[in-house]
């Protein structure tokens, strides 16, 4: 079977009919940069997800209290800790996945193939993607044709800069389960590589195979946000408010939050950013809610979610989790700009990852070293990927650098992708658009 990946087969709906599609969500996603989760009065009465994995546990913990010789068992348990750090944002639980984990490496330590994926899953969601890789080689051994396995590869491969690899993951993945999982790694796969009518296609398959309404939910928060990045903003609330007709989800509230901040509705967006941190406060969340604040002249406030943050990511590197890429975009644009360039270059130490290479361009520009920078931004874009801030980065490097005809079009590209891509710096891209223009 030839590779769906490839350019010159530009759709992927050709290979596997409906029928055959298996529904189902793992861990999808869950480490990418960008990406989060999701509300009106209609939402389902289902349970949350968070509720289900809840009473997973119990009954995990119930049986390996019978059981305490299941391998099996402590390594679903772990998996499940895993899944409940991410949705909650509770690093407490990766001590836990750990300690399970361990213990079910310990009753089984050769061809544990659940452990050893639960492992993998783990160290992607602390953001050690070269032990999640080694894990995740060591899982498929014991599981050569486990999709979820193939699914912890293609984060590790992706987060890790190898573009091989992450393709031949996810290729692999979806030969083994077309399901929303696969299909929505596919999708960001072609997004990264500036295929846009792909990355929609594999999304509008996974919506297409998905059953459950979290599933369902889960794809229409990312439909919304492709069309976000893309600038269409009347898409995008189409498709969060379509998501949440189903089921009641924050990231899909993270979602319309944007839309109604980029229409405009600064008090509407204030008040659902508000509810969103005081619930769930993901790095994420926090960080748009304080750009927000600050936008809205409340510079105070605005502080006070930067010092949140801050104390966040100490805890989160107390529980083993560190996350410099996010720390060093934060830090320059709010913080201790040298901090901030320790960190992307610290990162960039681990990983060659077109993430890390904006943000190490970045910090070397606030850093006032824009010579520097300009090579990193060349590793950035080397994809393709229409990314609006990208463009924006690389624009005011080359307005610093006093080359005012790249700075004009890399500002205009950032525009042209999506006008509200950030609520602090496409002000500032507009201002300065203006004025390389009205000064020709």
């Amino acid at each position: 079977m030839q590779s769906f990946l490839e350019p010159e087969q530009p759709t992927i709906l050709r290979w596997w009919p409906l029928a055959a599609l298996v529904v189902g969500l793992a861990t999808v996603l869950s480490v990418f940069t960008g990406y989060s989760e999701p509300q009106t009065a209609a939402a389902s009465p289902n349970p949350t997800q968070q509720s289900r994995i809840l009473q997973s546990v119990t009954t995990l913990q119930g049986r390996l209290h019978r059981m305490p010789n299941d391998s099996l068992g402590w390594a679903q348990l772990g998996s499940a800790y895993v899944e409940l750090a991410r949705i909650t944002a509770d690093p407490s639980y990766y001590a836990k996945a750990q300690g399970v984990l361990d213990k079910s490496l310990a009753l089984k330590p050769e061809d544990n193939g659940p452990a050893m994926l639960g492992l993998g899953a783990l160290a992607n969601a602390r953001h050690d993607f070269g032990a999640a890789k080694e894990w995740g080689l060591k899982a498929l051994a014991a599981q050569p044709r486990s999709a979820e396995v193939f699914g912890v590869l293609a984060d590790a491969y992706t987060q890790l800069g190898d573009e091989g690899g992450a393709m031949d993951a996810v290729q692999n993945m979806l030969d083994v389960k077309p399901n929303v999982a696969s299909f929505t790694r596919a999708s960001y796969f072609f997004e990264t590589h500036g295929r846009i009518d792909d990355a929609r296609m594999a999304l509008d398959r996974a919506l297409a195979a998905a059953g459950a309404p979290d599933e369902i939910a889960f794809c229409r928060y990312y439909l919304g946000e492709l069309a976000f990045n893309s600038g269409d903003l009347a898409e995008a609330d189409r498709q969060f408010t379509a998501g949440l007709r189903v089921v009641l989800d924050q990231t899909l509230q993270q979602g319309q939050a944007k839309v109604a901040a980029a229409q405009g509705n600064i008090e509407r967006a204030l008040g659902a950013y508000k509810n969103l941190v005081m619930r769930t406060p993901l790095p994420q969340y926090i960080v748009e809610y304080g750009e927000l604040l600050d936008a809205a002249g409340r510079q105070e406030e605005a502080a006070a979610q930067f010092e949140i943050l801050a104390q966040q990511q100490k805890l989160m590197e107390v529980q083993g989790a560190t996350d410099d890429l996010a720390t060093s975009l934060m830090l320059a644009d709010h913080g201790d700009k040298a901090e901030a360039l320790r960190r992307a270059e610290a990162e960039w130490g681990r990983r060659h990852n077109v993430l890390v290479a904006d943000a190490l361009a970045w910090a070397l520009h606030v850093n006032g070293r824009d010579a520097e920078a300009l090579p990193y931004m060349d590793k950035a874009m080397a994809l393709g990927w229409n990314n609006a801030l990208f463009a924006y980065h690389r624009g005011m490097i080359h307005l610093a650098l006093g080359q005012s005809a790249d700075a004009e079009k890399y500002l205009a590209q950032a525009l042209a992708t999506n006008p509200h891509f950030s609520v602090l710096h496409a002000p500032i891209a507009h201002k300065r658009l203006a004025e390389l223009r009205s000064g020709r």
